[in-house]
C-alpha cells in the first residue's frame, strides 16, 4: 500500500482526519495477528504450537538460555515459559541445567531430538514466511527490520 503525502502525521491518533488504516500500529496488530493464525495452522501441522516453537527456536539458536530469557525474547509470561520447558523437557527436546555461578538459574538447551524438531518446524515456517513476503524484496524487508527494531526500543525506554 502506497501512501501520499505525510504518512506520519496520518499516523497520530490525536491529529485530525485520523483514520485507524493509516496507523502504523493497527496495521501491525492486524499483520501479526493474521501471522499468528496462519502459524498455528502450520505448526499444528507438524504437532507443535506457537509456545513450544518459540521456546525450541531460542534454546536452538540461543542456548544455554534461561528460562526468564525466553520468556522476555519469546513474549510469553514466565510461568508459561516454564511449564513449556518442563513438557519440552519431558519430551526429550531439551536439557536443563542450573546456570554456572548463579544455582538459582535454569538455563535451557535443545537436545539432539529438539534440533531435529527444529529442522522440522522452520521447514514449515518458511513456507509461511515465503508466502507473507511473495512480493516484497530484500531491502523492503531490512527496511522492515530497521524500522520494527526502532519502534519497539522506542517503546521500551518510554518512562
Amino acid at each position: 500500500m502506497r501512501l501520499s503525502g505525510d504518512a506520519k502525521r496520518r499516523g497520530d491518533p490525536a491529529l485530525p482526519g485520523f483514520k485507524l488504516e493509516n496507523s502504523p500500529f493497527f496495521l501491525m496488530n492486524r499483520a501479526v495477528g493474521a501471522y499468528g493464525l496462519a502459524m498455528e495452522r502450520v505448526l499444528r501441522a507438524v504437532g507443535t504450537d506457537i509456545p513450544r516453537w518459540r521456546v525450541l527456536m531460542l534454546a536452538h539458536e540461543r542456548g544455554p538460555v534461561s528460562v526468564g530469557e525466553i520468556a522476555d525474547n519469546g513474549v510469553l509470561k514466565l510461568s508459561t515459559a516454564t511449564r513449556v520447558v518442563q513438557r519440552l523437557r519431558d519430551e526429550g527436546l531439551v536439557r536443563l541445567n542450573r546456570r554456572k555461578g548463579d544455582g538459582r538459574v535454569t538455563e535451557v538447551t535443545a537436545t539432539s531430538a529438539g534440533r531435529r524438531a527444529v529442522t522440522v518446524i522452520r521447514r514449515a515456517a518458511s513456507r509461511l514466511y515465503r508466502h507473507a513476503f511473495r512480493g516484497i524484496d530484500a531491502p523492503q524487508i531490512e527496511e522492515l527490520n530497521r524500522a520494527l527494531v526502532m519502534v519497539q526500543r522506542n517503546l521500551r525506554s518510554m518512562p
